[in-house]
């Protein structure tokens, strides 16, 4: 039986308001975020090469730095990461080395790079202390600081001019000792390297590269806690990606960078 058409008119009016109410209710219940655009721009990913000229003592950190860094920008790679005294890599920046980042065993040789315009703002992220050291066995039998002064010892030190020679330097002239020295090295690591090997029987280098070889054994002198090295860090004027090393002198001084440098046995800036 066919339907009146009064009754076929008011069952579309009815459907069509259904529908319109069910449209209304998913627009209400519809999460804005889901289609809203993102606020701000999305930062990109940091890419290309990263130069670091670093002081001698900070090797066996910033290799480990390097490869964090790395790691958590997969689309940077870290040059091989040159190692020097301070004084040295001070000066082959000043004189044009394509470097991106100084980090300085002290701070005296970053405000030469500061002075000449191609750093600014340089922050510090590490301290160290110095530590008598002698072949593993000790055949010379060094008991202290004073022992330097004996002639009939092979004794190694830094040259004045590097941030551990100046500080050995102050650390004897503080114990009124003149050390009877055989050589003076132009960086932490050659001091280490001699002692260890037995070419000399004593030298002083920081405790953070003490720590590296089980080729020396350490004598604890007084004083070292008054002769404090600070290490500060900056990305360079002249850098070829500021962005890139910006971002690992951040990493450096950030929870990473000194979680790192403190388990290596360097002290907080």
């Amino acid at each position: 039986m066919r339907r009146p058409p009064s009754l076929l008119r008011t069952c579309v009016v009815i459907a069509a308001i259904g529908l319109l109410l069910t449209g209304c209710a998913t627009g209400a219940d519809r999460d804005p975020a889901a289609t809203s655009a993102p606020v701000g721009p999305i930062e990109p990913e940091l890419t290309g090469d990263l130069t670091i000229y670093a002081a001698a003592s900070l090797k066996a950190a910033f290799d480990e730095l390097a490869t964090q860094f790395e790691q958590r920008h997969p689309s940077v790679e870290v040059q091989p990461i040159t190692y020097d005294g301070s004084s040295t890599l001070a000066t082959q920046i000043i004189e044009g080395a394509p470097a991106d980042v100084f980090a300085s065993a002290d701070e005296k040789n970053m405000q030469r790079v500061v002075d000449q315009g191609l750093a600014s703002g340089p922050q510090l992220f590490a301290t160290n202390t110095l530590v008598l050291v002698v072949p593993a066995g000790n055949p010379g039998g060094v008991k202290s600081l004073a022992d330097l002064a004996h002639a009939d010892l092979t004794v190694v030190l830094c040259a004045a001019e590097v941030p551990c020679g100046a500080a050995s330097a102050t650390l004897l002239s503080n114990a009124g000792v003149t050390a009877s020295v055989d050589s003076y090295e132009q960086n932490v690591t050659a001091v280490l390297t001699k002692v260890a090997a037995g070419e000399a029987d004593a030298g002083l280098v920081y405790v953070t590269d003490a720590a590296t070889t089980d080729a020396v054994d350490t004598i604890e002198v007084d004083g070292t806690e008054d002769v404090v090295n600070r290490y500060p860090i900056a990305a360079l004027s002249a850098a070829a990606n500021p962005e890139i090393a910006e971002a690992f002198v951040a990493f450096v001084v950030g929870e990473e960078g000194q979680e790192a440098l403190a388990a290596l046995g360097f002290g907080a800036p």
